[in-house]
């Protein structure tokens, strides 16, 4: 399998393009290519190509800022001589001067397949950027490592944020150069645009479904993105980041793992399993104890769960982690009423609503929740429909099939 970056390496006539233009990189530690050469290493070794400037997006170029809300400072790389721009720092977009260094971005993002990733909103604020200053956009495309399945509901009018990018579901099922194909038809962009497309790429193909497990080695995209795995579970497991219990950062096992000091795992599981069994398909769940070093409930022993995909029992259309979690909100909130569970704490720049809100893009899901009256299949009501019309809606946009 080939990503957008080896095939513009390999390629002369895809180059030829961009021969006398001044380019610009945005990019993460994930953006490699297939011998593991950073990207903006493999571009400034070209020598008919003139890379003017580079830009890193949340945690920054080198993946250095561990949390959300974290900033990455602008700066001059030592080895190129470049100015590399912050849009997780003074700014979110680009200004119109950073936008004056350069003629075609190249955009080289590894993204985890999830509305709140907010790789997929910067990609908005770059294409939007472009389109208003007259510069050119290339995608080099990479794989969605959650494949094609989607789940969750999607994000209501007036509740775009900086992890709320469009209507689209939390779990979406397209790579970033579909996203971006999606965001300029949507948006009605008129830009220069166009998506250096992968070769071999196969999501509906096991073990990997979405990631090519054997050929590329997984390189951290963010801090708490460490494995396939994660992935995986990711678009439901984010959603703990609006709540008082831990996602496992602080361990070496983030966002698979869910818990507190005051829980108890096991009733947890069994209210689960005896609320929604058929949400709980295509994985394993494990009562575990664990202990962050840093982060929600550091230093303290916390009973909890871990979601096991990464053996022999993961079913890829089965596991659905969105209602997973769900779940495990539910059955919770039934085991302990008055439990303090959603978090009240500014999210991604976003403050008067709560992070549980901001994350699914409207009140549904803890609504959903905290009513005592509401089933399994009163959630199944409101997300379905959301999930269809999405695959409704994106299958026009679709290039691997």
């Amino acid at each position: 399998m080939k990503c957008g970056i080896d095939r513009l390496l390999s390629d002369p006539a895809l180059r030829r393009s961009l021969a006398g233009k001044r380019l610009a990189l945005l990019a993460h530690p994930a953006s490699v290519t297939a011998d593991l050469t950073h990207s903006l290493d493999a571009l400034h070794a070209c020598a008919e190509l003139n890379l003017a400037a580079a830009f890193g997006p949340q945690h920054g170029l080198r993946g250095d800022k561990q949390d959300n809300m974290v900033e990455s400072p602008t700066f001059h790389d030592p080895v190129h001589g470049i100015p590399v721009f912050s849009l997780y720092g003074e700014v979110r977009r680009p200004t119109a001067a950073m936008m004056e260094t350069f003629d075609v971005l190249l955009v080289d993002l590894q993204d985890l397949g999830c509305r709140v990733y907010t790789f997929i909103t910067t990609l908005r604020y770059v294409l939007e950027a472009a389109a208003e200053h007259g510069k050119s956009v290339w995608i080099l495309d990479r794989p969605n490592p959650a494949g094609r399945p989607v789940e969750g509901l999607r994000l209501l009018a007036d509740w775009e944020s900086f992890v709320g990018a469009g209507p689209l579901p939390m779990r979406h099922g397209l790579t970033p150069g579909e996203l971006a194909h999606w965001f300029v038809s949507t948006l009605g962009l008129s830009i220069d645009f166009r998506v250096v497309q992968m070769e071999g790429w196969q999501p509906e193909t096991g073990p990997g479904y979405g990631w090519p497990l054997g050929e590329r080695t997984w390189i951290n995209p963010s801090p708490n993105a460490p494995n396939l795995w994660m992935a995986r579970a990711y678009s439901g497991t984010v959603m703990l980041e609006g709540t008082t219990l831990s996602e496992g950062r602080g361990t070496t096992r983030p966002l698979e793992l869910f818990g507190a000091p005051d829980i108890n795992a096991r009733a947890l599981l069994a209210r689960m399993q005896s609320l929604a069994p058929q949400w709980l398909g295509g994985c394993r769940l494990r009562e575990c104890w664990f202990e962050p070093t840093f982060h929600k409930h550091a230093g303290t022993l916390c009973a909890g769960l871990q979601i096991h995909v990464e053996d022999g029992s993961y079913g890829h259309t089965a596991f659905r982690p969105w209602r997973l979690q769900a779940l495990a909100f539910k059955a919770l909130r039934e085991l302990q009423p008055d439990y303090a569970l959603w978090r009240d704490f500014p999210y991604e720049y976003e403050r008067g609503r709560l992070a549980i809100d901001v994350i699914n893009g409207g009140p549904q899901l803890r609504e959903w929740v905290d009513d005592g009256a509401a089933g399994p299949a009163d959630l199944d009501a409101l997300a379905s429909p959301d999930e269809q019309s999405w695959r409704v809606e994106r299958e026009r946009f679709l290039f691997y099939r």
